[in-house]
């Protein structure tokens, strides 16, 4: 059987900012960081924590570093889709150090009523 009958018929899955999107989202859950997924208009955005959102067009992730530059303008982080581990690495440290800044609030932590 030639290389070629060995390829025919398969199709390369296709890249979506959804697809790419959830692919985070569980790799997050590895490192205990829960978030949620919205999809639209060829972009998705992963809602991780409060200052914490990263999009992705399916092939790059993006989200606010937490610094910003001389002008004064945020500056982002970005990593490849196709490198969702180290983009989920990097994620849950952001969200480590946002958790310290913004807790959980009692009542989502079911410290109150």
């Amino acid at each position: 059987m030639g290389a070629d009958q060995l390829v025919y018929g398969r199709r390369p899955p296709v890249v979506t900012a959804a697809r790419t999107a959830e692919r985070l989202r569980v790799e997050l859950e590895q490192y205990g960081v829960a978030a949620d997924v919205h999809e639209g208009y060829g972009l998705a955005l992963v809602s991780v924590w409060v200052e914490l959102v990263v999009w992705t067009d399916g092939h790059w992730f993006r989200w606010r570093s937490g610094r910003t530059s001389t002008s004064g303008r945020p500056v982002y982080a970005f990593a490849p889709a196709s490198d969702v581990v180290t983009a989920a690495r990097r994620v849950a440290h952001r969200y480590g150090q946002l958790r310290r800044v913004h807790p959980c609030p009692p009542y989502l932590a079911g410290e109150g009523s």
